[in-house]
Order: C-alpha cells, then structure tokens, then sequence
C-alpha cells in the first residue's frame, strides 16, 4: 500500500460525510469510476454514469442519498447532498496531504528591490522581479521568471505562476491563483484616429482583483484607461481570455476558455460565460446570466436567465443547404409581405 494512503475513518473525519461500510479500507488515489482500481476512491454526480456502479473496481464511491442503497450493494460508500461538491474539497484535502511544501525564501537569482516590502513566509523563484514599492502578502508565492512591477499588490497566500505579470500599480486579493503565462496590466487598446495615423491614449487606470479569484494560463486582463479594470471575489477565469479594459466582473462569475470581453462592459454576479462566447463594448450583463458557448453578445442582457446565439452543429451538407437558404431569407420575407397584402 502507498505511503500516501488513507484509512476512510480518517477521510470521513476530516470531510464528514456517512459512511457505510469499510472505516479501515485504505484509499491510494482519486480516480474516475471506469478507471478507478481496488485503492481508489471516486464518485458519482451525474445519474447518467450510474450504470459504472456495477462495473467500477473502486474500493469506495461518493454519492447522493437516492443512490445510496445501490451503492452500498457493490461496496463502500460514502453518502453526502452533493457528490461533486465533496469530490471538490477531497482533491483540495488530499493535495494539502500529498505535494510538497513550497520552502519560503528569496531564490539567489530574483531581483528583489530593496524599497518592495515582503511578508512572512513568501516564497520568490528563480529570476523573478519584484520591483520598488510592490507589496507582497504574507506566504505568497512567486513563481520564476515573473514580475511585480512597482506599486504592484500581491494579497497573502496568492499564488503567482511562472512567468506571470503583474503590472504597475495593479492589486490582486487574498488565496487568489494566477497560472503561467498570465498578463495582468497590459494597457487597454485604445487610439484616436487622426489623418497621419492613430494616437495612443495613455492608460491610466489600473487593475483591482478582489480575492479567491482564480486566473488561468496565459489570460491578459487590460488596465483600465481612467478608472481600473475590476474583477471581483472569487471570479473563475479559465485559459487565454482576454478582458479589455474598464470592465468589470462581479463576484463569483466563471469564463471558460477563449472567452473575450471588450471594453468598458460590466458582468454581473454568478454568471457563466461559455467558451468561446464575444461580448462586444459598453454593455451591462445583469447577475444571474448564463451564456451558451460561441455566443457573440452585442446587446445588454436586462434579466436573468440562459442565453445562446450560435446554430447546433450538423454534418457540413446539410450546413451548407441550411446557410444557403439563409441567405435567401430577406427575399423571401419580401416575398410573403407582398403576398400578404394582395
């Protein structure tokens, strides 16, 4: 048996949780139900894998009260209102048990100026930058290649990635997350045409992230161009998205992956916004929206509720017989207004 193994009795005391069954059975690792093995734990969130049940070799499965019964019939099982919620906070628990502790200190390499000001226990990697007048929290991390510029904000217990940015005058919050290859502070597209060309308008803004946000690898968000770019507590933002400048993103709102956002639009609280979704400049997404994946918004959305712009896909023929006749679509609503007044 692993090193790393777990008795359940010990799981179960520190998650809660009813166990039925097996308190000394030894758990090695966390594994999907169909390629869960006999030290493995899994879980069940979605009804339409139930069928696994009576297949999987795990040697204790997480489910819901209604599948309890069944469950237990084939082994082990733990039972809690939200399996996937669980499943969530054992692989928290479990990376806590397993991965090694990241040693606090200034690797010889970085270049720390004298005038930033670091915490307790903050840990700065190999050819970092942090610059005069960053502030940096008490055991954050600072991963290698990245920089602080000056005036930078880095909360306690935020994790900053290799070769992240965070730019002049830019604050994020407390246990945020911030992955590799992360531009915060970049200035915001913004030029006034004239007749020899385009001018920049300096950005002057800066960038305030709350805390418990998580940023994925290789994502910019914009400096705002008077006021800040704002991203609120605990905002999800998956890989490469891109957040213009002067929006704002209200509390505890996810974006999946290729996502972007223009500028100067504001996004309400507990919204998703789908992969691939554009929404266009100057609008107002209420709290409470979802938006379908490769949605383009170019309009406000005022209430609340699920939202989608894009056609199911289809085999490529009938695409084409589908689009082609869209193209016809104002000639044949002229067609009918003719008729219908005849």
């Amino acid at each position: 048996m692993s090193s790393t193994s777990v008795a359940l009795s010990e799981l179960i005391a520190a998650l809660g949780g009813d166990l039925l069954g097996g308190a000394d059975i030894r758990i090695a690792g966390i594994a999907p139900l169909d390629e869960a093995g006999a030290q493995s734990i899994s879980f069940l969130a979605n009804p339409r894998y139930q069928a696994q049940l009576a297949t999987t070799a795990a040697a204790c499965v997480i489910v819901a009260p209604a599948l309890a019964e069944v469950a237990a019939a084939r082994g082990a099982v733990i039972v809690t209102p939200d399996p996937y919620l669980y499943f969530a906070r054992l692989t928290q628990w479990w990376a806590a048990r397993t991965r090694p502790a990241v040693e606090a200190g200034v690797h010889p390499s970085a270049v720390v100026s004298p005038q930033a000001s670091l915490g307790q226990g903050v840990m700065i990697g190999p050819l970092a930058v942090v610059e005069a007048g960053a502030v940096i929290g008490d055991h954050a991390r600072i991963g290698a290649h990245s920089l602080v510029e000056r005036g930078a904000v880095v909360g306690e217990h935020t994790r900053l990635g290799a070769r992240v940015v965070l730019g002049y005058g830019c604050r994020i919050g407390a246990r945020g997350i911030v992955h590799s290859g992360v531009v915060i502070g970049a200035d915001g597209f913004g030029f006034a045409p004239s007749k020899s060309g385009y001018v920049k308008i300096e950005q002057l803004g800066n960038v305030t992230i709350g805390d418990d946000v998580e940023i994925g690898a290789n994502t910019c968000i914009d400096r705002g161009a008077l006021a800040d770019t704002v991203i609120e507590d605990g905002v999800k933002l998956d890989n490469l998205i891109q957040i213009a400048h002067n929006v704002h993103i209200g509390r505890h709102t996810a974006m999946a992956g290729c996502a972007a956002v223009a500028g100067s639009t504001r996004i309400g609280a507990h919204c998703t916004i789908g992969g691939a979704v554009n929404i266009v400049g100057h609008l107002t997404i209420v709290d409470g929206v979802h938006i379908a994946a490769a949605t383009t918004v170019t309009s406000s959305i005022t209430e609340p509720g699920a939202y989608g712009g894009p056609y199911p896909f289809e085999d490529n023929a009938s695409w084409r017989k589908n689009a082609a006749t869209l193209r016809q679509l104002h000639t044949l609503r002229e067609r009918v207004r003719a008729l219908e007044k005849k």
